[in-house]
This record gives structure tokens, sequence and C-alpha cells, in this order.
């Protein structure tokens, strides 16, 4: 079973298209990590959709969740 997955996100600030990968052993985390291109701090939720799969919401560092 492959642990990373990959994940296309738009920053919340610039709105760059940026590719991350996932460990689906961080389901149900919360992290910040700045945008490759702005270098803006980005807050990403991670969770799992009803098939089980990674899925990634991300905010900016003032939106509420």
């Amino acid at each position: 079973m492959n642990l990373l997955h990959e994940g296309r996100i738009s920053c919340p600030y610039c709105g760059e298209l940026i590719t991350v990968l996932i460990d689906s052993t961080d389901i149900d985390q919360e992290y910040i990590e700045d945008c490759q291109v702005c270098c803006r701090p980005i807050t990403f939720v991670l969770s799992s959709d009803i098939n089980g799969d990674p899925a990634i919401s991300v905010y900016g560092e003032n939106e509420t969740f």
C-alpha cells in the first residue's frame, strides 16, 4: 500500500496550482506549510473522502474553517 498520495491545491493567496505529497498516515491532521511560489503560510487540513482517499483543504492564515 502506498502511503504517499499526490494532490493539487490552489494557493489561497496567489492562486498558483501546486502539487503536494500527502502522507496517508496524516489523515485528520492539520499543519502549516509555506506556498512554494509566494512563500505565504498555508494551513492544510487533511481528511478522507467517502472512498477512504485523502482529501486536502487549504486556508489562508486569516480564514476560518
